[in-house]
């Protein structure tokens, strides 16, 4: 059997460039409105069909809402989002979930920096594929189908986004 991978890695692929651009153009409130929300509907679940008992990439997502709603400061967030990349880290040999809460820990990171929200992409659109497939699929296939899945996450976002956002997330994508 193959080694399974733990996100998407092409920067380039049109469906990623897409997004990103979409990305470039709205502000960090509406990224992290985005990310936060896609990932309690579609990533949570997962993690949750596997982990079940494990609280800490639910306790990050309403962290970081509560941030959004501003109830609390980016201190108080932040143990709750380190809590989730711990989680992930825990989840070593169980793909789905540990894909799943990478992506949840970096769309809650959202609020901190604009451009973690491309790790819903690149993590969740693996952790879906791999739920939907199985890790064992072919790559081509995991990958085909996390394509399809960034092209509904950019579909959410654009559903939400703010024409002519006056003041848009300053994002340094670093690829």
């Amino acid at each position: 059997m193959a080694k399974t991978r733990r996100m998407l890695s092409d920067w380039r692929a049109p469906y990623i460039q897409s997004l990103m651009r979409l990305i470039e153009t709205q502000s960090k409130a509406t990224l992290a409105t985005w990310a936060i929300d896609y990932a309690e509907r579609f990533i949570l679940p997962l993690w949750e069909k596997h982990v079940l008992a494990d609280k800490r990439p639910a306790q990050a997502l309403t962290a970081a809402r509560r941030w959004l709603a501003g109830e609390i400061k980016l201190p108080e967030a932040k143990p709750f989002i380190i809590a989730c990349h711990e989680a992930a880290r825990a989840m070593e040999g169980i793909p789905i979930a540990q894909a799943a809460a990478r992506a949840i820990a970096q769309c809650a990171s959202t609020i901190h920096s604009a451009q973690h929200c491309i790790g819903l992409a690149f993590y969740g659109a693996l952790a879906i594929a791999y739920d939907q497939l199985g890790t064992g699929a072919p790559w081509a296939e995991i990958e085909s189908f996390a394509a399809a899945e960034c092209g509904k996450m950019e579909a959410a976002l654009r559903a939400i986004a703010i024409p002519n956002e006056p003041h848009p997330a300053k994002i340094n994508w670093n690829c």
